[in-house]
């Protein structure tokens, strides 16, 4: 597992030895990307589910201003700030919170934080997808983009509490959803 693109490009990234994280493949991540495209330039990005970190450690490769890197493992946690330190990154751009989502969103929204581009990779077949959408309302822009990985049997309406899905992909065992607010 690696960075792919930008200022970090080709930077390998401690991947985990346990079930319980099931990173996003080079593969998936290099096309979810290319349909991302300028858009992490600058942005805030909030890595949700977040595992490895690649996601938001791509996306702050690529030109994000910041990145805040929410799981709630602590072997989680232990290998996004390994990742972080491996890409040279402090706690001045990227910010890890050990707690489950949906109280990192909660404490985010207090704090008055607000994303251009959010990033879901919750475990599969729980539904998190669906049941955290709501809560991101409170810390989203007009032009926030969700970015949400999950199984193709995990079927995704075409709407969700003011989020509308714009794109839908699969990659093998993969399903991304991009969805933007009504």
């Amino acid at each position: 597992m690696r960075i792919i693109s930008g200022r970090f490009r080709g930077r390998r990234l401690f991947a985990p030895a346990s079930r319980h994280v099931r990173p996003t493949s080079d593969r998936v991540r290099e096309a979810l990307f290319s349909i991302v495209g300028s858009r992490v330039q600058d942005a805030s990005v909030l890595d949700l589910f977040a595992g490895t970190g690649a996601l938001g450690l791509e996306a702050l490769s690529r030109g994000a201003a910041q990145a805040v890197f929410v799981d709630s493992h602590p072997k989680s946690v232990e290998l996004i700030r390994r990742n972080m330190g491996a890409c040279g990154l402090d706690d001045q751009s990227a910010r890890v919170l050990c707690m489950p989502a949906k109280a990192a969103v909660e404490r985010l929204r207090k704090e008055g934080r607000h994303f251009q581009i959010i990033f879901m990779d919750p475990p599969y077949g729980k539904h998190l997808v669906s049941d955290t959408l709501p809560l991101l309302m409170g810390i989203s822009l007009p032009e926030t983009l969700v970015v949400a990985e999950h199984t193709p049997s995990e079927a995704m309406a075409r709407s969700y509490h003011g989020w509308s899905v714009r794109d839908q992909r699969r990659y093998g065992d993969t399903a991304i959803t991009f969805l933007v607010r009504d």
